[in-house]
């Protein structure tokens, strides 16, 4: 059994690596217990606020800023106009080094690892990975997957219950590098090991699919998705190859607020994965708090409204502040009927496995070909907002705090 020290060491390069698939980022003389961990994952049942969100900009920690340039270039990889056996092809050394001896360790363990998934993401994996889990969040939006209906819950993603986490004895926490900033620190409290997966972009998720499967000896599974992935992505972005990029602007709303999301996001990235330029694409940042009057001088041709956390209560919001906000008005989306709500199912702040259904239903709003495929805008639009509407996650939400 590895020391303290080293244990510390290689955790934090191997959570560091699979997130952001960059290990040269992480000292590894500063490293976290391996088994440092406490989960909490994002998922609408909790409400964020806007920093919640943009959790590169939360941490004053090195070895974070590190990791928010490393992810920052690996969103624009995966923006490029790559295959997706390049887009998924990991070969960086430490990343390497990190995901084996990861896979040692679980080799040496005498039973089966305890892991608890903290998302309604991770747990999508682990289930798409034939994974057991002890533990996984409770969501008042998402589905969980059967495969857990009788697991342990741990918490809603953003507000996990760090005394059942730690009762659980896990051995592996896996959550979304989105959160890294806030969870952390509860992660290192508690002796686990824990990996933040990068789920910002599609690609990013299958990278760490991919490492999950080497880890847990799943890579018959893994291999598996990264082949429909790989037929799906490679036939689809031959789709609009040759056709003119609308500029884009995506609104992520909050409950009380809302920021924009940048190709640096998963909305972000399925946009630009769909053709659409991000008018907000110079930056780092997944989220960007930006007032209206900086919104119109970027005067996108659409404007795409994502509705976060607790969508019935955001969707209210964006009509009411479109509807009294005078400057929207002036906006030519605004104008022109090229103001769309999206699916809050397809379009959250984790890659998951309805990519495909997100990427369709962004077909007709950014090039819609015919009046057909407008009437088909339109109606997408309406029933995201009808969905939202009915999904009682404000309901929920306050059911689930008075407990």
């Amino acid at each position: 059994m590895m020391n303290r020290r080293l244990k510390k060491a290689s955790a934090v390069l191997l959570a560091m690596t699979m997130i952001f698939s960059l290990a040269g980022c992480v000292d590894q003389s500063q490293g976290k217990k391996s088994s440092d961990s406490n989960a909490k994952t994002e998922s609408s049942t909790d409400k964020p606020t806007s920093n919640d969100s943009a959790s590169d900009s939360k941490s004053s920690n090195s070895k974070t800023e590190d990791a928010k340039s490393s992810d920052s270039k690996s969103a624009k990889k995966d923006s490029s106009d790559e295959d997706a056996e390049s887009l998924l092809k990991i070969d960086d050394p430490d990343e390497k080094a990190a995901v084996e001896a990861a896979k040692k360790k679980v080799q040496a363990m005498k039973e089966s690892p305890r892991i608890i998934a903290t998302s309604p993401a991770t747990a999508d994996i682990c289930d798409k990975l034939e994974l057991d889990l002890v533990g996984v969040c409770s969501s008042t939006v998402s589905t969980i997957p059967d495969r857990y209906k009788d697991v342990e819950t741990v918490g809603t993603a953003m507000s996990p219950d760090m005394e059942i986490v730690s009762s659980l004895n896990p051995d592996w926490i896996l959550s979304p590098v989105s959160l890294q900033s806030d969870l952390q620190p509860k992660y290192e409290a508690i002796d686990t090991d824990w990996a933040f997966l990068n789920l910002r972009s599609v690609p990013g998720m299958y990278r760490s699919i991919q490492e999950l499967g080497e880890i847990f000896d799943r890579e018959d599974q893994a291999q598996k998705l990264v082949d429909e992935f790989t037929e799906f992505y490679d036939d689809y972005k031959k789709k609009n190859e040759g056709k003119d990029h609308p500029k884009v602007m995506i609104l992520m709303g909050l409950p009380g607020s809302y920021i924009i999301a940048t190709p640096n996001s998963y909305v972000g990235s399925l946009v630009e994965l769909a053709g659409g330029e991000n008018v907000y694409s110079d930056t780092d940042q997944e989220f960007l708090t930006v007032n209206t009057e900086d919104m119109k001088t970027k005067e996108p041709d659409i404007i795409l409204r994502a509705a976060h956390a607790l969508p019935d209560q955001v969707v209210e919001m964006f009509n009411k502040d479109f509807a009294e906000n005078d400057i929207w008005q002036h906006f030519d989306a605004v104008k022109n009927g090229r103001v769309y709500d999206l699916t809050y199912e397809y379009f959250g702040m984790s890659a998951t496995f309805k990519y495909p259904e997100a990427l369709e239903e962004l077909q007709p709003i950014l090039y819609p070909e015919s009046d057909e495929d407008t009437a088909k805008a339109k109606e997408a639009s309406d029933n995201a907002q009808k969905k939202a509407k009915d999904s009682d996650a404000t309901e929920k939400y306050n059911e689930q705090q008075s407990k």
